[in-house]
C-alpha cells in the first residue's frame, strides 16, 4: 500500500516538475529564478522517501527537455537532473535520518539539500561546460546557482515548511517510509 502510495505521489511531482515551468516560464525576467521544478522534486523527497526523490529530480528536467526543448538538453538539462536528482536524495536521506521532531528538522534537511544540490550541479557543470568549450568559474557558479537563484531559493525555504507542517499537522506525512 505505501508503495503504490509514493508511486501515485511521484507521478503527481514529476508532473508538477513539467507543468510548473509554464507558469513562470510566461514571465521571463523572474520565470527560471523562481526554480518552478525544485519545489516538487523536493517535496517528492521529503514525502515519499530519498529514492523517490532521487528518480524524479532525475528524470524531471530530462522529461521535459525531450517533451517541451525547455531546458536545453545539452548542458542545461543534464546538470538539472544531476542537481534535481540530489535534491531528491538529500532531501528525503536528511529528513527520514534526523532525530529531530520539530521545524528545525526540516529546515536543516531542506538547507542541507539544497546546498548539496547546488555543489553536484557545480561540479558536473565543471566537465559539461569544458566539452561544450565556455569557460566556467567560481563567479559562474556562485552567480549561476546562488545570485540568479535568490526568489526561488527564498520561495523554497517559505512555500515547502508550510506545506510539510500543514501536512504532518494533518497527520498525512509519514516519518518511516521507505
Amino acid at each position: 500500500m505505501k508503495h503504490t502510495r509514493n508511486l501515485v505521489l511521484s507521478a503527481l511531482f514529476l508532473s508538477l516538475g513539467l507543468v510548473l515551468p509554464f507558469l513562470t516560464g510566461q514571465i521571463p525576467e523572474i520565470g527560471s529564478m523562481l526554480l518552478p521544478m525544485h519545489i516538487p522534486v523536493l517535496l517528492c523527497g521529503f514525502i515519499c522517501g530519498w529514492p523517490y526523490g532521487l528518480f524524479i529530480g532525475l528524470i524531471t528536467p530530462l522529461l521535459r527537455s525531450l517533451l517541451f526543448t525547455m531546458p536545453p538538453m545539452f548542458p542545461k538539462a543534464v546538470s538539472m537532473a544531476v542537481e534535481l536528482a540530489g535534491y531528491g536524495f538529500f532531501s528525503g536521506l536528511f529528513f527520514r535520518l534526523l532525530p529531530l521532531k520539530n521545524t528545525l528538522r526540516i529546515y536543516i534537511s531542506l538547507i542541507g539539500s539544497m546546498l548539496l544540490g547546488r555543489i553536484l550541479y557545480g561540479l558536473v557543470c565543471i566537465p559539461l561546460l569544458g566539452m561544450a568549450g565556455a569557460p566556467y568559474s567560481f563567479e559562474i557558479f556562485l552567480t549561476s546557482t546562488l545570485l540568479d537563484a535568490v526568489p526561488g531559493i527564498l520561495l523554497q525555504l517559505l512555500l515547502i515548511p508550510v506545506i510539510l507542517l500543514a501536512l504532518q499537522k494533518a497527520k498525512l506525512l509519514e516519518r518511516n517510509y521507505t
